[in-house]
């Protein structure tokens, strides 16, 4: 069974960083594309960043500049360092990975809160 743990998120005032973590655990040959998504009360759930297994980025125009998605293979851990946080960055996030087992899939981790207050 594959288990995706997310750490991280809290509260912090505009301007300020934080920084979230995912890993999987459990039986699978391989992880391909890591992500985070977001999802904002009454909001459905939005793309913020993914990474593919080369390390090539990609994020939604509104977090670029200030959100950087990395991972770690040995780990099978992916990482949001989020900086100059804005109020409307305010949602819980959920990491996202695609991983084969007996054949691909997507997993979800329990979602976090982040709170930007102004």
């Amino acid at each position: 069974q594959v288990q995706l743990v997310e750490s991280g998120g809290g509260l912090v005032q505009a301007g300020g960083s934080l920084s979230l973590s995912c890993a999987a655990s459990g039986r699978f040959f391989s992880i391909n594309t890591m992500g985070w998504y977001r999802q904002a009360p009454g909001k459905q759930r939005e793309l913020v960043a993914t990474i593919t297994t080369r390390g090539n980025t990609n994020y939604t125009d509104s977090v670029k500049g200030r959100f950087t998605i990395s991972r770690d293979n040995t780990k099978n851990t992916v990482y949001l360092q989020m900086n100059s946080l804005k109020p409307e960055d305010t949602a819980v996030y959920y990491c996202n990975f695609k991983i084969g087992t007996v054949g691909w899939n997507d997993y979800w981790g329990q979602g976090t809160q982040v709170t930007v207050s102004s």
